[in-house]
């Protein structure tokens, strides 16, 4: 059991069909090959592809308030991924879940499921969330307010004007323009004194609403902003509108000088929790029947905005974006290896935790999960698994430097 609520159940079904090994092949190999071969404009393009065919197309139809018809799984191949998932040695915890149900869990290296875990930069996207609540309980006016509107004590009289036209949506959507404190920046931003002033006085690199600009300052400012409007902090609102409905444990994470929760790292959830989380997301901002965050938001996070310079996949409003053998997929990625899949057109949220101090990009440790996913786990739910003509549909996966 997960948290402080024994209601809290989950149900786990052991997979125990062996099938013969059809996971990766020398998929891996080539795999390799063609993302080093690869250029920096081809992933741009192809991001901006995905952006484009996304884009109008995210809406009920992909967030169903019910789950789709259940279709039987390939139960061999989930066991089987879920083997091979233990080669990993970063890796810490693996659940799968199909229209509610889940179908696998495990917990490797000594983890436990319900056991909390730094989420890293996923908590950007529990921060999505938490706006979108805010917005639907009119604590903030929406994604077109000026940030300057609720932090303007915060802003330096010598800040670039331009400050005032950044709004709430352009830091959901990491376009605010303003040069990134992540990075090789992030050192100096925790160092200073006042880290939202910090945030507010950083020079202007881009326009606002123009390019992607990944930055956690962006996302305190969020939690800045959410502190100030509601007069309340940003874990008593995690904890009211995402902890009680969800029935998950929400603990302390780190705060800044001004005690102002940090926005957008260090929120610390157990797997089970994370997945509590997505499952709610998927269900169109329901969950158990509990209306959590507007249906409506739900597809504001999900409607891609811009591209990731890093990936090439779009990005919403505090989620990555890619496809998946056809279908959307919707994820949080938090630095190690901290990942929240939601699929909602087959019905799946998936959740990995993996040691938070080692990068995801080193050795392509991020593209081994999303190979687990879209080469493993998505198959198993489709009708003709393209790994039975000896495709592993790597043109499906935006290739990760």
């Amino acid at each position: 059991m997960d948290g402080r609520r024994s209601r809290c159940r989950v149900r786990v079904l052991l997979l125990r069909n062996g099938h013969p090994s059809r996971f990766l092949s020398d998929g891996n190999t080539m795999s390799a090959l063609f993302m080093r071969l690869l250029s920096s404009f081809a992933r741009r393009t192809a991001g901006l592809a995905l952006l484009l065919m996304l884009t109008g197309t995210v809406g009920a139809s992909d967030q169903p308030a019910s789950p789709p018809p259940a279709s039987a799984p390939n139960a061999g191949l989930i066991e089987e991924t879920v083997e091979r998932a233990k080669d990993l040695p970063n890796l810490r915890s693996l659940i799968v879940s199909h229209n509610g149900s889940i179908l696998a869990e495990r917990a490797f290296g000594g983890a436990r499921l319900d056991r909390p875990t730094n989420t890293k930069s996923a908590s950007k996207t529990i921060m999505s969330v938490l706006v979108g609540i805010a917005i639907d309980r009119g604590v903030l006016q929406g994604v077109d307010q000026p940030v300057a509107s609720v932090l303007a004590q915060s802003i330096p009289s010598e800040a670039d004007p331009r400050i005032r036209q950044v709004t709430i949506g352009h830091l959901l959507s990491m376009q605010a323009g303003l040069e990134r404190t992540s990075g090789r920046n992030y050192g100096a931003w925790i160092g200073s004194d006042n880290w939202v002033r910090y945030a507010l006085s950083r020079p202007f690199v881009d326009e606002p609403g123009g390019r992607m600009l990944y930055s956690t300052g962006s996302t305190h400012l969020l939690s800045a902003a959410l502190t100030r409007a509601s007069k309340r902090s940003t874990l008593e609102l995690a904890r009211d509108w995402l902890g009680d409905p969800l029935e998950i444990d929400i603990a302390p994470w780190t705060r800044d000088p001004q005690g102002i929760y940090l926005g957008g790292n260090e929120m610390a959830l157990s797997p089970r929790a994370l997945w509590r989380f997505g499952e709610m997301v998927r269900q169109g901002g329901t969950i158990e029947g509990k209306r959590v965050v507007s249906e409506n938001w739900i597809k504001e996070l999900w409607t891609p905005r811009t591209v990731s310079p890093f990936t090439g996949d779009a990005y919403g409003y505090g989620w990555f974006i890619r496809e998946m053998r056809g279908h959307p997929v919707y994820y949080a990625w938090g630095f190690g290896g901290q990942m929240l899949y939601v699929i909602p057109g087959l019905g799946l949220s998936i959740v990995m935790t993996s040691n938070p101090t080692a990068p995801s990009r080193e050795d392509n440790y991020i593209g081994q999960l999303h190979a687990l996913v879209a080469d493993g786990i998505v198959p198993a739910f489709l009708p003709k698994p393209d790994d039975e003509t000896g495709s592993i549909g790597a043109g499906d996966r935006k290739p990760i430097p």
